[in-house]
C-alpha cells in the first residue's frame, strides 16, 4: 500500500476567493509532483480547469509539473497576473 500524506496548499487573488477558503488541504501518494497537486486542485468544485493556468511556488520557488513534492514543503497557488 503507498503512503499518502497531507500538504496544505495557499491560495491567493481569485483562487481564495473563489474557494471561500486562504488554504486547502490535499492528499497526496508518496512520490507525488506538483502535477498532482494540480490534479487534486481541479477535483475542487470552485477551482476546477484554474490549476491549469496557475503557477506552483514550492518553498518559495516556482517550479516546473514534474518536481516531487515532500511532507512538510510549503505550496501556494499563484494565480495568473494581467496588466500593464
Amino acid at each position: 500500500m503507498t503512503e499518502r500524506f497531507e500538504v496544505t496548499v495557499l491560495l491567493f487573488g481569485r483562487h481564495r476567493e473563489l474557494a471561500g477558503e486562504s488554504a486547502l488541504s490535499v492528499s497526496l501518494v508518496e512520490g507525488a509532483t506538483v502535477r498532482h497537486i494540480r490534479e487534486a486542485l481541479d477535483e475542487h468544485p470552485a477551482l476546477t480547469g484554474l490549476a491549469g493556468t496557475a503557477a506552483i511556488a514550492l518553498n518559495h520557488r516556482y517550479e516546473p509539473d514534474d518536481s516531487p513534492v515532500t511532507r512538510g514543503d510549503e505550496i501556494a497557488l499563484i494565480p495568473p497576473v494581467a496588466g500593464g
